[in-house]
Protein backbone atom coordinates (compact mmCIF):
# COMPACT_ATOMS: atom_id res chain seq x y z
CA UNK A 1 0.00 0.00 0.00
CA UNK A 2 1.17 3.24 -0.98
CA UNK A 3 2.55 5.69 1.95
CA UNK A 4 0.51 8.79 2.25
CA UNK A 5 1.01 12.14 3.48
CA UNK A 6 -1.24 11.38 6.89
CA UNK A 7 1.35 8.48 7.30
CA UNK A 8 3.85 11.11 7.48
CA UNK A 9 1.73 13.46 10.13
CA UNK A 10 1.60 10.19 12.00
CA UNK A 11 5.47 9.95 12.04
CA UNK A 12 5.70 13.36 13.11
CA UNK A 13 3.50 12.82 16.29
CA UNK A 14 5.05 9.58 17.18
CA UNK A 15 8.51 11.23 17.29
CA UNK A 16 9.53 8.72 14.39
CA UNK A 17 12.32 10.25 12.25
CA UNK A 18 11.43 10.28 8.63
CA UNK A 19 13.30 9.79 5.97
CA UNK A 20 13.37 11.66 2.56
CA UNK A 21 15.88 10.94 -0.56
CA UNK A 22 15.43 12.39 -4.45
CA UNK A 23 14.70 9.99 -7.01
CA UNK A 24 15.51 11.10 -10.97
CA UNK A 25 14.22 8.30 -12.85
CA UNK A 26 12.88 4.22 -12.25
CA UNK A 27 16.01 2.69 -10.90
CA UNK A 28 17.05 5.00 -8.37
CA UNK A 29 13.22 4.82 -7.37
CA UNK A 30 12.98 1.51 -7.11
CA UNK A 31 16.51 1.13 -5.34
CA UNK A 32 15.52 3.34 -2.62
CA UNK A 33 12.41 1.85 -2.52
CA UNK A 34 13.72 -1.49 -2.11
CA UNK A 35 16.09 0.18 0.93
CA UNK A 36 12.95 0.73 3.11
CA UNK A 37 12.62 4.72 1.56
CA UNK A 38 8.59 4.85 1.21
CA UNK A 39 8.92 9.25 0.92
CA UNK A 40 10.64 10.73 -2.09
CA UNK A 41 11.33 14.13 -3.88
CA UNK A 42 11.77 14.68 -7.79
CA UNK A 43 13.37 17.63 -7.23
CA UNK A 44 14.07 20.25 -9.82
CA UNK A 45 17.59 19.40 -8.85
CA UNK A 46 17.62 17.18 -11.63
CA UNK A 47 18.13 20.22 -13.88
CA UNK A 48 21.66 19.83 -12.16
CA UNK A 49 22.13 16.74 -11.18
CA UNK A 50 20.54 14.77 -13.99
CA UNK A 51 20.45 17.55 -17.34
CA UNK A 52 23.63 19.20 -16.66
CA UNK A 53 22.29 22.78 -16.00
CA UNK A 54 23.85 25.63 -13.66
CA UNK A 55 20.58 25.89 -11.62
CA UNK A 56 17.36 24.56 -11.47
CA UNK A 57 15.40 27.57 -13.00
CA UNK A 58 15.42 26.35 -16.88
CA UNK A 59 13.39 23.32 -15.91
CA UNK A 60 10.24 23.13 -17.04
CA UNK A 61 6.90 21.19 -16.03
CA UNK A 62 7.80 18.62 -19.13
CA UNK A 63 11.07 17.79 -17.26
CA UNK A 64 9.61 17.32 -14.00
CA UNK A 65 6.64 15.00 -15.51
CA UNK A 66 8.88 12.54 -17.54
CA UNK A 67 11.19 11.89 -14.87
CA UNK A 68 8.54 12.02 -11.95
CA UNK A 69 6.33 9.98 -14.12
CA UNK A 70 9.24 7.20 -14.04
CA UNK A 71 10.22 7.26 -9.97
CA UNK A 72 6.60 6.60 -9.41
CA UNK A 73 6.32 3.78 -11.94
CA UNK A 74 9.72 2.42 -10.07
CA UNK A 75 8.10 3.47 -6.49
CA UNK A 76 4.58 1.87 -6.38
CA UNK A 77 4.42 2.12 -2.57
CA UNK A 78 6.37 5.56 -2.10
CA UNK A 79 4.65 8.75 -1.26
CA UNK A 80 6.40 10.59 -4.43
CA UNK A 81 6.49 14.39 -4.33
CA UNK A 82 7.15 16.72 -7.39
CA UNK A 83 8.80 19.68 -7.17
CA UNK A 84 6.93 22.67 -8.95
CA UNK A 85 9.21 24.32 -11.66
CA UNK A 86 10.15 28.41 -11.37
CA UNK A 87 7.40 30.29 -12.39
CA UNK A 88 4.88 27.67 -12.42
CA UNK A 89 3.33 28.57 -9.60
CA UNK A 90 2.93 32.55 -9.84
CA UNK A 91 -1.21 32.26 -9.87
CA UNK A 92 -3.56 29.97 -8.53
CA UNK A 93 -4.12 29.24 -12.42
CA UNK A 94 -0.16 28.62 -13.26
CA UNK A 95 -0.47 26.60 -10.08
CA UNK A 96 -3.12 24.23 -10.84
CA UNK A 97 -2.11 23.49 -14.15
CA UNK A 98 1.17 22.66 -12.96
CA UNK A 99 -0.06 20.63 -9.82
CA UNK A 100 -2.46 18.91 -12.36
CA UNK A 101 0.23 17.87 -14.86
CA UNK A 102 2.32 16.11 -11.92
CA UNK A 103 -0.32 14.48 -10.28
CA UNK A 104 -2.66 13.49 -14.08
CA UNK A 105 0.67 12.80 -16.25
CA UNK A 106 3.16 11.93 -14.07
CA UNK A 107 1.24 10.26 -11.04
CA UNK A 108 2.80 11.76 -8.20
CA UNK A 109 1.16 12.27 -5.18
CA UNK A 110 2.33 15.60 -3.76
CA UNK A 111 3.76 18.75 -5.13
CA UNK A 112 5.76 20.98 -3.75
CA UNK A 113 7.34 24.22 -3.65
CA UNK A 114 9.35 27.28 -2.78
CA UNK A 115 7.90 30.55 -0.64
CA UNK A 116 6.43 31.32 2.57
CA UNK A 117 3.31 33.47 3.80
CA UNK A 118 3.39 35.15 0.42
CA UNK A 119 2.95 31.79 -1.26
CA UNK A 120 -0.08 30.72 1.38
CA UNK A 121 -2.58 31.62 -0.58
CA UNK A 122 -1.41 29.52 -3.70
CA UNK A 123 -0.85 26.22 -0.92
CA UNK A 124 -4.60 27.11 0.51
CA UNK A 125 -5.64 27.21 -3.12
CA UNK A 126 -3.96 23.80 -4.29
CA UNK A 127 -4.95 22.08 -1.11
CA UNK A 128 -8.98 23.29 -1.28
CA UNK A 129 -8.51 21.48 -4.42
CA UNK A 130 -7.08 18.11 -3.04
CA UNK A 131 -3.74 18.79 -4.02
CA UNK A 132 -1.17 17.76 -0.83
CA UNK A 133 1.30 20.42 -0.88
CA UNK A 134 4.65 20.42 0.63
CA UNK A 135 6.42 23.93 1.71
CA UNK A 136 10.11 24.73 0.98
CA UNK A 137 12.12 27.70 2.95
CA UNK A 138 15.07 29.22 4.36
CA UNK A 139 17.69 28.79 0.85
CA UNK A 140 15.36 28.48 -1.97
CA UNK A 141 17.12 27.73 -5.13
CA UNK A 142 14.89 28.82 -7.28
CA UNK A 143 15.55 32.71 -5.96
CA UNK A 144 19.04 32.09 -5.95
CA UNK A 145 19.44 35.56 -7.36
CA UNK A 146 18.41 37.12 -5.13
CA UNK A 147 19.52 35.29 -1.53
CA UNK A 148 22.07 33.66 -3.14
CA UNK A 149 23.63 29.99 -1.76
CA UNK A 150 24.03 30.60 1.69
CA UNK A 151 22.79 29.71 5.08
CA UNK A 152 19.65 31.42 5.40
CA UNK A 153 18.09 33.52 8.79
CA UNK A 154 21.04 33.84 10.90
CA UNK A 155 19.73 36.95 12.28
CA UNK A 156 17.05 37.58 14.04
CA UNK A 157 15.08 39.50 12.08
CA UNK A 158 15.20 37.06 9.49
CA UNK A 159 14.93 33.97 11.78
CA UNK A 160 11.39 35.23 13.11
CA UNK A 161 10.28 36.02 9.57
CA UNK A 162 10.98 32.24 8.70
CA UNK A 163 9.49 31.19 11.67
CA UNK A 164 6.29 33.36 10.71
CA UNK A 165 6.55 31.68 7.45
CA UNK A 166 6.28 28.23 8.18
CA UNK A 167 3.54 28.77 10.46
CA UNK A 168 1.91 30.74 7.45
CA UNK A 169 2.29 27.24 5.52
CA UNK A 170 0.93 24.96 8.25
CA UNK A 171 -2.20 27.53 8.20
CA UNK A 172 -2.68 27.35 4.98
CA UNK A 173 -2.75 23.26 4.81
CA UNK A 174 0.80 22.13 3.91
CA UNK A 175 1.32 18.78 4.77
CA UNK A 176 5.33 19.04 5.37
CA UNK A 177 8.16 21.93 5.22
CA UNK A 178 11.65 21.22 4.05
CA UNK A 179 14.12 23.76 5.42
CA UNK A 180 17.17 24.03 3.70
CA UNK A 181 20.87 25.41 4.87
CA UNK A 182 18.95 27.22 7.72
CA UNK A 183 21.04 27.28 11.18
CA UNK A 184 20.31 24.31 13.49
CA UNK A 185 19.16 25.67 16.29
CA UNK A 186 16.59 27.53 14.70
CA UNK A 187 15.51 24.44 12.60
CA UNK A 188 14.98 22.36 15.52
CA UNK A 189 12.93 25.78 17.13
CA UNK A 190 10.71 25.76 14.24
CA UNK A 191 10.39 22.72 14.09
CA UNK A 192 8.93 22.20 17.96
CA UNK A 193 6.34 25.14 16.95
CA UNK A 194 5.03 23.01 14.24
CA UNK A 195 2.15 20.38 14.34
CA UNK A 196 3.63 19.52 11.32
CA UNK A 197 6.99 17.64 9.78
CA UNK A 198 9.98 19.50 9.25
CA UNK A 199 12.54 17.82 6.70
CA UNK A 200 16.06 18.97 7.07
CA UNK A 201 18.64 19.77 4.12
CA UNK A 202 21.81 21.15 5.69
CA UNK A 203 19.22 22.71 8.93
CA UNK A 204 20.55 19.89 11.52
CA UNK A 205 19.64 17.33 13.09
CA UNK A 206 16.32 19.21 14.97
CA UNK A 207 14.30 18.25 12.40
CA UNK A 208 11.74 15.97 12.34
CA UNK A 209 13.41 14.25 9.28
CA UNK A 210 16.31 14.20 6.43
CA UNK A 211 16.16 14.49 2.59
CA UNK A 212 19.59 14.11 0.98
CA UNK A 213 20.25 14.55 -2.77
CA UNK A 214 20.44 11.08 -4.75
CA UNK A 215 23.64 12.16 -6.28
CA UNK A 216 26.19 13.45 -3.01
CA UNK A 217 24.87 10.21 -1.34
CA UNK A 218 26.54 8.15 -3.62
CA UNK A 219 29.11 10.46 -4.35
CA UNK A 220 27.85 10.49 -8.19
CA UNK A 221 29.64 13.83 -8.47
CA UNK A 222 33.14 14.51 -9.55
CA UNK A 223 32.64 17.40 -7.65
CA UNK A 224 33.34 18.36 -3.93
CA UNK A 225 29.80 17.20 -2.30
CA UNK A 226 27.83 20.10 0.04
CA UNK A 227 29.14 20.75 3.47
CA UNK A 228 25.87 19.01 4.46
CA UNK A 229 26.24 15.82 2.65
CA UNK A 230 27.66 12.87 3.44
CA UNK A 231 29.15 10.22 1.14
CA UNK A 232 28.01 7.00 1.97
CA UNK A 233 29.47 4.66 -1.05
CA UNK A 234 31.90 6.03 -3.45
CA UNK A 235 29.69 4.97 -6.49
CA UNK A 236 30.86 7.67 -8.67
CA UNK A 237 34.54 6.34 -8.10
CA UNK A 238 33.25 2.47 -8.84
CA UNK A 239 31.21 3.56 -12.06
CA UNK A 240 34.84 5.45 -13.54
CA UNK A 241 37.02 2.76 -12.51
CA UNK A 242 35.04 0.24 -14.43
CA UNK A 243 34.79 1.86 -17.54
CA UNK A 244 37.96 2.85 -17.93
CA UNK A 245 38.31 -0.95 -17.18
CA UNK A 246 35.68 -1.89 -19.89
CA UNK A 247 37.87 0.47 -22.17
CA UNK A 248 41.50 -0.47 -21.50
CA UNK A 249 40.15 -4.42 -22.08
CA UNK A 250 38.88 -3.18 -25.64
CA UNK A 251 41.54 -1.66 -26.49
CA UNK A 252 44.01 -4.59 -25.92
CA UNK A 253 41.96 -7.47 -26.81
CA UNK A 254 41.05 -9.09 -23.74
CA UNK A 255 37.18 -8.47 -24.19
CA UNK A 256 35.33 -10.01 -25.53
CA UNK A 257 36.52 -13.37 -24.58
CA UNK A 258 34.78 -16.58 -26.03
CA UNK A 259 32.24 -16.23 -22.97
CA UNK A 260 30.63 -13.38 -23.92
CA UNK A 261 30.41 -14.32 -27.61
CA UNK A 262 27.47 -16.74 -29.35
CA UNK A 263 28.74 -20.20 -31.02
CA UNK A 264 27.48 -21.36 -34.09
CA UNK A 265 27.94 -24.55 -35.63
CA UNK A 266 30.90 -25.41 -37.88
CA UNK A 267 29.06 -27.20 -40.91
CA UNK A 268 26.40 -24.16 -40.87
CA UNK A 269 28.79 -21.35 -41.19
CA UNK A 270 30.26 -23.24 -44.02
CA UNK A 271 26.94 -23.68 -45.76
CA UNK A 272 26.87 -19.74 -45.29
CA UNK A 273 29.77 -19.01 -46.50
CA UNK A 274 29.60 -21.44 -50.12
CA UNK A 275 32.25 -23.69 -48.28
CA UNK A 276 30.37 -26.59 -48.52
CA UNK A 277 30.69 -26.80 -52.28
CA UNK A 278 34.54 -27.38 -52.14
Amino acid sequence: MRFTVRDIGAMKQAGERIVMLTAYDHPSAALAEAAGVRFLLVGDSLGMVVLGRDSTLPVTIGDMVHHAEAVVRGAPNALVVGDLPFLTYACPEDAVAAARALMQQAGVQAVKLEGGAALAPIVRHLTTLGVPVMGHLGFTPQAMHQVGVRVQAKEAAEARRLLDDALALQDAGAFAVVLELVPAPLAEAVSARLRIPTIGIGAGAGCDGQVQVWHDLLGLSLQKPPRHARVYAPVGEMIRDAIAAYAADVRDGSFPTAANSARMDQAELDRALGRDDR
